[in-house]
């Protein structure tokens, strides 16, 4: 039980970290830069669900992958992520189309990008406990 609740607080730690710097980058123009028309608004609505859905990614560290190289093992689970929400998320519950094309050509970097910020948050943290 103790595994699994650290897994899922790690998650959501790694969650919020990335949904703050999906935030600034959007806020700074970090992501325009790229192409990307990705600028959300920060608030609890937007937050929520990424917070949330980080906790359940978290089970993925329950994986035995890659033994102690924890960023290793951090890039792989960035991409699984990254790959559900460009090939399951964007095309069936938005409209942004396929790998979210609709936001722009590099939104599969910037998906990936934050994906391995959720990651490796999420792996120190559980170093870290």
């Amino acid at each position: 039980m103790r595994k699994w609740m650290l897994v899922f607080a790690a998650g959501a730690l790694g969650a919020l970290v990335s949904s703050l710097a999906m935030w600034l980058a959007g806020r700074y123009g970090l992501t325009q830069a790229m192409g990307v028309r990705l600028a959300p608004a920060l608030s609890a609505h937007w937050l929520y669900p990424r917070i949330v859905w980080g906790g359940l990614w978290g089970f993925l560290f329950l994986l035995p992958l890659f033994g102690g190289r924890w960023i290793l093992k951090s890039a792989v689970l960035a991409l699984i992520v990254t790959l559900v929400q460009l090939f399951v998320i964007y095309p069936y519950t938005t409209r942004y189309g396929v790998a979210g094309l609709e936001l722009g050509m590099l939104m599969p970097l910037a998906v990936y990008i934050f994906a391995f910020i959720w990651a490796l948050t999420a792996a120190i943290s559980l170093r870290l406990a």
